[in-house]
């Protein structure tokens, strides 16, 4: 049973302010009670399949000279930067050459969003994200069925 849906990014989220009619946007959701924090803690513990796939991604992009990961800071979720966080929404991500990109992680009425914005920067931006969609849907939808399964056990 598919738990996951497609969803409008919710009015509230911060990522709006961001949003220009050329930026790549995608949400899910799943039923959750988690808390943004708790839920963005599951994401980005990536299963070993996903890890490998970063890995690849980091051979592939050096010589390109791409991040590998965020500028240092103390407050991190996995990889990313936390940007903001507050009660209701978690954002984080980071600028690089070819794109900019932030996950916003939002509970709201018994439900976990997880959105993602890019902004490409170039052509190679662009090429970037077509070649990385399929992929970024497997790790959205493994991502939001943890967020289920934890949900069920807290």
């Amino acid at each position: 049973m598919q738990h996951v849906t497609s969803s409008a990014l919710p009015l509230e989220s911060a990522l709006h302010n961001r949003l220009k009619a050329t930026d790549f946007l995608d949400c899910y959701s799943v039923e959750s009670n988690l808390s943004p924090r708790q839920a963005a803690d599951i994401i980005t513990n990536f299963p070993g399949w996903a890890q490998c796939l970063i890995g690849m991604r980091n051979v592939l992009t050096a010589p390109f000279g791409l991040l590998k990961e965020g500028p240092e800071t103390l407050n991190k979720v996995g990889f990313f930067p936390v940007e903001s966080e507050n009660s209701d929404e978690l954002i984080a991500g980071f600028n690089d050459t070819h794109l900019n990109f932030r996950i916003s992680v939002m509970s709201q009425h018994g439900r976990v969003f997880l959105a993602t914005w890019v902004h490409p920067n170039n052509l190679a931006g662009q090429l970037y994200l077509k070649a990385i969609l399929p992929f970024h849907v497997l790790i959205v939808f493994n991502a939001l069925t943890r967020i289920k399964t934890a949900s069920k056990t807290v």
